[in-house]
């Protein structure tokens, strides 16, 4: 199952995608089933139904607190909806959980947007799921325009102004590609042991580049 299968990584989760059964996609909008195998399911994430059965289940929900409106919009998103997908992932018998949080996740952190990642992994940490991976990409890079979604003038003013000098900011902090963000967590949820992994920018940048495909 992928929860925000229409943003940057969940796109690239779905478009990349090529393991055996059926691919469950849980979206806010009424949408058509970008491949074969696929099944798209209309939800509310604050009133969520009974989840088709699964074992593996990828969370990509995410918004910024601009495009939220509020700072209670931005948790009802970015902490609400991916607790309840994760509680209802593990009804459905979801043993194995990858998230997409941030650079900078700390439920102690002074600064509103790490502290609600912070405390999301948290959250997730205590529902009980034989494995747990989380990623924490820093700056994603992606094509937005081609998925519909409102362009981030922060985000693109930001990204232009880091181009020229890319090669030089360290792994860690470095823009990254949401495509690769989406292998890397999807080979490490593959590979990892029972536990909990959490992965920083610059083990994503190494694994998603180097992941078959890439």
């Amino acid at each position: 199952m992928i929860a925000g299968a229409t943003g940057l990584v969940g796109s690239a989760l779905v478009a990349d995608w090529g393991g055996p059964g059926t691919l469950h996609l849980m979206v806010r909008r009424a949408a058509r089933p970008p491949r074969p195998l696929c099944r798209v399911h209309r939800v509310d994430f604050s009133h969520l139904p009974a989840l088709p059965a699964a074992r593996d289940a990828y969370c990509c929900l995410g918004t910024t607190i601009k495009a939220a409106g509020s700072r209670d919009a931005f948790r009802a998103v970015d902490f609400d909806a991916v607790l309840a997908f994760a509680r209802a992932a593990r009804a459905a018998g979801v043993e194995r959980f990858g998230v997409v949080s941030s650079l900078g996740a700390n439920p102690r952190s002074r600064t509103f947007y790490n502290r609600v990642k912070g405390e999301m992994e948290a959250a997730l940490r205590a529902l009980g799921f034989s494995t747990l991976v989380i990623a924490r990409p820093s700056l994603l890079m992606g094509d937005r325009g081609s998925l519909k979604q409102a362009p981030r003038r922060a985000e693109q003013l930001t990204l232009a102004l880091l181009r020229p000098v890319a090669g030089l900011i360290p792994a860690a902090w470095r823009p990254i590609p949401a495509a690769v963000v989406a292998r890397a967590l999807r080979q490490a949820l593959a590979d990892a042991a029972p536990g909990v992994t959490t992965l920083e920018s610059d083990a994503l940048q190494a694994m998603g580049r180097r992941s078959p495909g890439t």
